[in-house]
């Protein structure tokens, strides 16, 4: 593909990108103008300024230009503008960087509760938006993305990186082949470490309000990666959850780790100082919106989940047992599809399996990384298939940057957006939707004590296969 892409072929492919999406693929008028593609980042988080920021400057300032940024913090926009190495004006109104900027693509990487705002201002001021996962927090918010997207005939991509890694991709191969026969049901726990998993409490996305519990936050990806695995949409739920380790349940609290008195006592104590960055971006502007990067995670108003257990039913009738654990020894997961004719069992990052011992802070830090130095591995897949011997199936697969998913998601969508994509990993507002619809009727059997079907919440059927 030519290395400046023009922004009529990039704008066409966004809604082949929105594989999920709900209208048929506009036409676009933007003529042969080999122009860069104009972004806006609206919430200036790490998130944001790293993934959705600084790493498209480097990578792709051939072919997109940041002509805008916006967020409610002054401090963190000035921090964002030169961590990002852009000179795009600044803004704290979102509607007057649309207005006077024009962009062609909004890129959402806000408080999960407030997705939805800038998601459908964009689409109603005339953009396609690229939101960073979840969709919104609740299905009434969802709802209203869902008519948006109708009425404006414009699209939304949701940056489902994990998807794209080289050994999520084997597993979609290997059941896309029917290697083990029709799926019937699948094991699928996620484990989050005393450092990664504790990390989530001591942010808003400790309060429900903010993140939609990590039903919402956390798990929509294992969601998504489910879906896409089984080719099919979730319809019914029924869940377990209970906070029982973090919030009210610690031994001791403090208004945040740097002031704490109980330092020495907290095997959870978190030094923020020692990170430039944390304290360039967050402490040095808790001035301006009173954000507290590094509040106690035993703090009372904490009201999201700390267990979660989870049955899943499917339209396919398969079945799907789920599991998030929130301060595991270790961080990792693994995973069994069985079928009429075998089982695959996959997993990463289980330590007795793999004889890793890497410290879990850098393992999570590693895995986050997006610098360019890619480190391979081989990890294996277990294909078990009946009246056979099983075999070990070894992928070569990275660490870094959610184990290649997120150069190869950004590659896709703005270096070759024409570039076949057999096994569909690009994800729009449907699928968006069905994975955050999982853990919101995940947390409505939990308060509810009953089944809950994925159908009551929006005007989005189930269907046994998807489209």
């Amino acid at each position: 593909m030519q290395k400046n892409l023009d922004r009529r072929s990039f704008l066409t492919a966004v809604s082949m990108l929105a594989a999920g999406n709900l209208m048929s693929v506009p036409s676009w008028g933007f003529g042969n103008s080999k122009a860069k593609l104009k972004i806006v980042l609206v919430g200036t988080g790490v998130r944001g300024t790293s993934f959705w920021g600084k790493r498209l400057v480097d990578q792709y300032s051939d072919i997109l230009e940041f002509v805008g940024l916006c967020d409610i913090n002054e401090g963190r926009l000035a921090y964002a503008k030169t961590y990002m190495g852009v000179s795009c004006p600044t803004f704290t109104d979102f509607e007057e960087m649309v207005s006077s900027t024009k962009p062609d693509l909004v890129i959402v990487t806000t408080k999960d509760s407030t997705h939805h705002e800038f998601i459908i201002k964009g689409l109603d001021m005339g953009c396609d938006v690229l939101t960073e996962k979840p969709l919104t927090t609740d299905e009434d918010k969802c709802q209203a993305i869902l008519d948006a997207e109708r009425r404006n005939n414009r699209n939304v991509i949701v940056g489902f990186n994990y998807r794209w890694s080289p050994y999520m991709t084997k597993i979609k191969e290997l059941l896309a082949n029917n290697e083990i026969g029709k799926v019937v049901s699948v094991d699928f726990h996620w484990y989050l470490n005393t450092y990664h998993g504790a990390s989530y409490f001591r942010r808003w996305h400790g309060l429900r309000q903010a993140g939609g519990t990590l039903w919402v936050h956390k798990a929509t990806h294992h969601f998504d990666l489910v879906n896409w695995w089984l080719d099919s949409d979730p319809a019914e739920v029924f869940a377990y959850g209970a906070l029982e380790h973090y919030g009210s349940n610690g031994p001791f609290r403090g208004e945040n780790c740097r002031t704490c008195e109980h330092k020495k006592d907290c095997k959870f104590h978190w030094d923020i100082t020692k990170s430039k960055r944390n304290m360039d971006l967050y402490v040095n502007n808790e001035k301006y919106d009173g954000y507290v990067r590094d509040s106690c995670l035993f703090r009372h108003d904490i009201n999201i989940y700390d267990k979660m257990s989870a049955q899943i039913k499917y339209a396919n009738d398969v079945l799907v047992n789920y599991s998030l654990t929130t301060y595991s020894p270790f961080e990792g997961w693994r995973i069994a599809f069985n079928g009429t004719d075998g089982r695959i069992e996959a997993w990463l990052d289980i330590p007795w399996m793999e004889n890793s011992g890497m410290d879990q802070a850098e393992l999570h830090a590693a895995e986050m990384s997006q610098d360019k130095k890619d480190d391979k591995e081989r990890k294996p897949i277990i294909l078990h298939k009946n009246w056979n011997e099983y075999q070990t199936i070894e992928v070569v697969s990275e660490r870094g940057g959610h184990g290649g998913g997120d150069k190869r998601l950004h590659d896709k969508i703005f270096r070759n957006p024409d570039n076949p994509d057999p096994y569909q990993h690009s994800a729009g507002t449907r699928d968006g939707a069905m994975s955050i619809l999982v853990g919101i009727a995940a947390r409505k059997s939990i308060e509810s004590g009953r089944p809950v079907k994925i159908a009551e919440l929006t005007d989005l059927e189930p269907r046994a296969k998807r489209l």
